[in-house]
């Protein structure tokens, strides 16, 4: 399956759509103490774990995309890849899970889970298919010893 849309547009799209589901279709809103702080808390440790992401892959020379996957020239498994196999894409959930409790609609529950049946299903699995053609023994080890989001 050729990879067609880059991941944060992905994010960006769900983000529009929690906001269109906070502003335009109503229903309940959740407020509490201390609700900005935590919403904006998480979007900056997605933030965080995006750049910090994105630096192991110029610091080990090999391509961020995962438009091109066949572009990649080395398996990143050091830093955060240690603990998670997609710190990108657990960043981006993070920002839209701020994005969410800033907003305060629980409907947008569903669009985070939809982000995250998205980006498994089709960015994921066939990044991990690419890999694992790529890598062989190698990145099946890795698979096994660390997980895909937590």
């Amino acid at each position: 399956m050729k990879l067609l849309v880059p991941p944060p547009l992905v994010a960006l799209t769900g983000a529009a759509i929690m906001w269109a589901v906070s502003n335009y279709l109503g229903g309940w809103h959740v407020a509490f103490p201390l609700q900005a702080i935590v919403a904006y808390a998480l979007m900056a440790i997605g933030l965080a774990l995006d750049g910090v992401s994105v630096f192991a892959f110029v610091k080990a020379k090999t391509t961020v995309t995962p438009l091109a996957p066949e572009k990649t020239s080395r398996l990143v498994s050091g830093g955060l890849y240690r603990f998670t196999r997609n710190p990108m894409y657990l960043g981006m959930l993070l920002i839209l899970t701020g994005i969410a409790v800033l907003l305060g609609a629980p409907a947008n529950i569903l669009v985070l889970a939809g982000f995250v049946a998205y980006i498994t299903h089709f960015q994921i699995k066939p990044e991990e298919e690419r890999l694992e053609a790529m890598f062989g023994d190698e990145y099946r080890a890795y698979k096994r010893s660390v997980r895909r989001w937590l």
